[in-house]
């Protein structure tokens, strides 16, 4: 018998528009700032499952939808700028984005969530389609 569950690292909070457009098949690169997303990327590399959901982290339990994505690349940066404004103030920020090219593989929905805490990857254990099962 196949095995129909799959764990994998979640990634909450996608745009709707953004899993439609990765339905369409063409592999998609997504810019991600959430801090949530960015720990949970921190364990991820190329070749890599994850599930893609719209559902908020602290909204997303079993049950919720979303699609399986296959990491096709990924670049975690750190940008930094400086302000200067004359003549003695200088203010520094730091903004961390991940880049990741995934192309689409199905949809799914979640049997277990993991990890949904600060500072924490989000895991979930998903069903594929063809398992759902009746009753």
């Amino acid at each position: 018998m196949m095995d129909c569950t799959l764990k994998c690292i979640a990634l909450t909070g996608i745009g709707p528009h953004v899993i439609e457009e990765l339905k369409k098949g063409k592999p998609r690169t997504l810019e991600l700032q959430s801090a949530h997303n960015l720990i949970s990327l921190t364990v991820v590399s190329p070749g890599d499952v994850m599930l893609l959901t719209s559902v908020d982290l602290d909204d997303f339990t079993a049950g919720d939808r979303g699609i399986v994505v296959q990491v096709i690349s990924l670049t975690i940066n750190m940008k930094r700028l400086v302000e200067y404004t004359a003549p003695y103030h200088y203010e520094e920020r730091e903004r961390m984005s991940a880049r990741i090219q995934v192309r689409y593989l199905n949809g799914a929905m979640a049997k277990s969530v993991d990890g949904n805490g600060w500072g924490e990857p989000t895991f979930a254990e998903v069903i594929r389609p063809s398992c759902y099962r009746a009753g």
